[in-house]
């Protein structure tokens, strides 16, 4: 395992239990979307028919059902709603807990049945809100809750009963913000130290490389004049060992290989650190940059082996000018690069094609290679922090830092970042712009 791949190891290892986090709260969603699914008609059964209550609704839970079902096919979601999955997720757990529950509260006059459903629906909005979501979530769901409530009701009131029980429900809800605060600043501070614990890696394995750099330029100074000397000596029969023909072949470009291979690790320790140091990109002075030049520049320094930039072709199209930090930007592009010279060796296939195009609603940056493309199950989650489809025991793995790298970038820059790909087939990044006035 060479030292860019230690780094990435690195990186895995200590990403794996934030990646693992992930899924699992991706999972809940999932399962709870499904008991929603369901959970709303057949409730409907059991107050309705089983144990009758004073009032009931159904229209009311198929919306809830309803609301529900485009979350367990998330996966499948086009691209251009994927934009809107965030606010879909938090309007339809706004609809389906505070407001569905408060407002049965209200129309079964306080009974024992929903007061205890109401604080368990408190208590799941709990395991799935974070604390500020969490506080909006109650505000404005009783909000909503309590005019619907007033709209339908003819004389519209409070039971003694829920005044009693709001006690408990406010300390429900407060205990539940201040875990999910503990919560939120426990994993922010994991963060912050496996990026510091990455960076810090990065940093150390520096020396090294600079090391094996210099000493490899040194010795190009003097290893032809040593394969020189061997070569009389042999021809004049000095006593020195002899050294095979395609040994001696190989020293001559050992040195080459060796300083390439240091630049190489330099480079993608240097991507690294950027994409782990400058976790916070909107946070730096944007400015005027020529995307063809930011182009140009990273294919002159990405470290290219020996046949990879054969692989890669620049259709000069024109240029546009975007606001943001030239440094960012070459790395959003050695990024790409990365990824998909990685698919193109795994599997022996595959170009690299990049283009820019100007439009009036936008001006774009295409990064297309037809290597192995994403699947179906993966695509949705390629920009997440921390998400990697590769395994620990891949000869490449991925950290699931750099593409969120890249996300976060394009973002801060005003534009947008999204893929398409057929798996097999082909993978597609376009980057979008603002058109700006200079």
């Amino acid at each position: 395992m060479n030292i860019t791949n230690q780094i990435r190891h690195a990186l895995w290892q200590l990403s794996d239990r934030a990646r693992r986090n992930a899924e699992y709260f991706e999972r809940r969603r999932t399962a709870f979307a499904v008991v929603a699914i369901v959970g709303f008609p057949l409730y409907y059964f059991i107050w309705n028919d089983l144990f009758p209550q004073s009032y009931e609704n159904l229209p009311l839970r198929l919306i809830g059902s309803a609301l529900f079902l485009p979350i367990v096919f998330e996966r499948h979601w086009q691209s251009r709603f994927k934009k809107i999955w965030a606010a879909y997720w938090y309007l339809a757990l706004l609809y389906a807990l505070p407001f569905f529950f408060t407002l049965m509260l209200f129309k079964n006059n306080s009974s024992a049945v929903w007061l205890e459903s109401t604080l368990i629906a408190v208590f799941v909005m709990v395991l799935l809100l974070d604390w500020v979501t969490l506080i909006v979530h109650c505000v404005v769901g009783v909000g909503l809750a309590w005019l619907a409530y007033s709209l339908t009701t003819a004389a519209p009131r409070l039971e003694a009963v829920t005044l009693v029980h709001l006690p408990i429900f406010f300390f429900a809800i407060v205990i539940g913000t201040l875990a999910n605060y503990v919560a939120e600043l426990v994993r922010l501070e994991q963060e912050r130290a496996m990026l510091a614990t990455a960076g810090s890696i990065a940093h150390e394995l520096r020396t090294p490389l600079l090391g094996i750099r210099s000493g490899a330029a040194g010795l190009r100074n003097y290893l032809p004049t040593l394969l020189t000397a061997y070569q009389l000596a042999r021809e004049n029969a000095l006593p020195v060992a002899a050294i095979r023909k395609p040994h001696l072949e190989a020293i001559k470009g050992v040195l080459e290989r060796i300083e390439a291979e240091a630049n190489y690790s330099n480079a993608i320790i240097n991507m690294l650190i950027t994409n782990v140091r400058l976790s916070r990109p909107g946070h730096q002075d944007l400015s005027p940059c020529s995307m063809m030049n930011c182009i140009h520049i990273a294919l002159e320094r990405y470290p290219f082996s020996a046949d990879e930039k054969s692989k890669v072709s620049f259709v000069t199209g024109a240029d546009f000018t975007f606001n943001g930090v030239e440094l960012l930007m070459v790395h959003v592009v050695f990024n790409l690069l990365k990824n998909s010279l990685h698919h193109i060796a795994k599997v022996d296939k595959g170009q690299i094609y990049i283009h820019t195009e100007r439009s009036p609603q936008g001006n774009l940056l295409v990064f297309r290679d037809t290597a192995a493309g994403i699947s179906n199950e993966v695509l949705p989650h390629i920009f997440k922090r921390f998400y990697s489809s590769s395994t620990a025991g891949d000869n490449i793995v991925g950290s699931g830092i750099g593409l969120a790298f890249c996300s976060d970038v394009v973002r801060a820059f005003g534009g947008t970042i999204d893929c398409s790909s057929v798996y097999g087939e082909f993978c597609e990044f376009s980057l979008k712009f603002p058109v700006i006035e200079l």
